[in-house]
């Protein structure tokens, strides 16, 4: 986590030099720089920095400086095209366009392929989140569910390699509907550099969306699991999905790994301690081991690590692909966020922690960006977003149901979910 710069951390202007403006209070000391970039400035010096003048920037007439604007309005509009949801925002940018489109012919020809790629994106996300309209609602337990409505995962998929290639699938798909404005919605308010409390709205659906999925692959592990009635198709059942974890990893989808885990890991699941002892564990016990969230996930942490450098050494998508423990990721943004000044005490903009804030985001960015090398099975990934999960209490009564309750408070449990679902005593 980047510290707050003190006097002794700022150094000599270097590569980058400021426009020529009157310094105000508190700057009269000179600029500080952190490798030839500004580590810090307040918000009007950084606007003068920004905005070219004719001394400035002397060479900005439109035909020379028109390449530079519009390398930064196809990179504005690539990477936050939800900034320009708004009609008053198209409009200025359109604004734009019409200032530069004149000029030149070149220029005319990209400024509309620019916004046609807008268009494409906005209406792009716009689907981003329907695919879980109503699929993520648990149901309750039923002792033999219809097979019109519920089908067993291992009768779909019994092959545990390409049940994790579909799950990368899923994934890839989620990611790719995420923008990286989405992080500053959630954690910023109106003004993002007075405040770090956390704020969700309806301008982070894809990212909350994507949360959703994640817990809906834990239920439905655990439904999985505690449905069959016999505990050897029960233990079958974990011992594939133990497979499915481990071939997870193996391809980099630490999201997936830890659903699965988390699902199996579940009180209703866990307390089968028949079915259990029917369970090869070993392998079940390795993953748990690098997921561990001992010492702030630092067995993950290697992994990751281990994952993003295979990444950039690639030479095919399937090495390249690296899915983060989605919930962990947006937990240590959070936190870096809360735990460093947006300023820092003469009232700069605190650049280091943004840079590093960019950083995290960016690697992000470019993990999702992963083209999936992995076909998709239509029938599998209908089953894995539209089958039916019990809720909580579901889980609970299925578990009981194949195993007896251990002791009173169990006992009890049983009896009061056994009248309020199924209307029995």
């Amino acid at each position: 986590m980047p510290r707050t710069l003190s006097t002794s951390d700022m150094v000599t202007p270097g590569r980058l030099s400021p426009p020529p403006t009157e310094p105000t209070d508190g700057e009269k000391a000179g600029q500080p720089f952190l490798d030839g970039a500004p580590s810090s400035a307040s918000l009007d010096t950084l606007i003068q920095h920004l905005v070219p003048t004719a001394d400035y920037y002397p060479e900005a007439r439109v035909r020379k400086f028109g390449p530079k604007l519009l390398q930064l309005l196809a990179e504005w509009t690539e990477t936050f095209p939800r900034d320009f949801q708004e009609e008053s925002t198209i409009g200025l940018l359109k604004d734009v366009v019409g200032r530069i489109a004149p000029c030149d012919e070149a220029y005319r020809k990209r400024m509309h392929q620019l916004l046609q790629a807008l268009h494409q994106k906005l209406a792009a996300l716009g689907q981003g989140s329907e695919g879980f309209m109503g699929a993520d609602k648990p149901i309750s337990y039923r002792t033999k569910p219809p097979a019109s409505i519920h089908r067993e995962l291992l009768g779909i998929c019994s092959d545990p390699y390409t049940l994790a290639q579909q799950l990368t699938h899923v994934e890839l798909e989620r990611l790719r509907h995420i923008g990286p404005e989405e992080f500053v919605q959630a954690f910023v308010n109106k003004d993002p550099l007075a405040s770090t409390k956390p704020c969700f709205n309806d301008k982070t659906n894809n990212l909350e969306a994507y949360v959703k999925w994640f817990n809906r692959l834990c239920y439905l592990v655990a439904t999985e699991i505690c449905m069959p009635a016999k505990k050897k198709q029960r233990a079958q059942v974990i011992e594939f999905f133990i497979d499915v974890a481990r071939e997870c990893f193996n391809i980099g989808n630490f999201n997936s790994l830890m659903a699965i885990i988390s699902g199996m890991n579940m009180s209703p699941v866990s307390r089968l301690k028949k079915t259990w002892a029917k369970v090869k564990t070993a392998k079940f016990f390795i993953l748990e081991h690098q997921m561990d969230p001992t010492g702030n996930f630092c067995n993950y942490r290697t992994a990751l690590r281990g994952a993003a450098h295979r990444s950039l050494t690639a030479h095919s998508s399937r090495e390249k692909i690296v899915i983060p423990f989605f919930s962990l990721l947006i937990k240590d943004i959070y936190f870096l966020n809360e735990g460093c000044a947006n300023r820092l005490p003469n009232g700069h903009v605190n650049f280091e922690k943004f840079l590093e804030l960019a950083k995290q985001v960016g690697e992000f960015i470019t993990w999702k960006q992963v083209e999936c090398p992995f076909e998709q099975d239509p029938s599998i990934t209908h089953y894995l977003y539209t089958a039916p999960i019990f809720s909580e209490d579901g889980l609970y009564l299925a578990s009981y149901e194949s195993e007896s309750p251990e002791n009173q408070t169990e006992k009890e449990r049983w009896k009061s979910l056994r009248s309020s679902i199924l209307g029995k005593t």
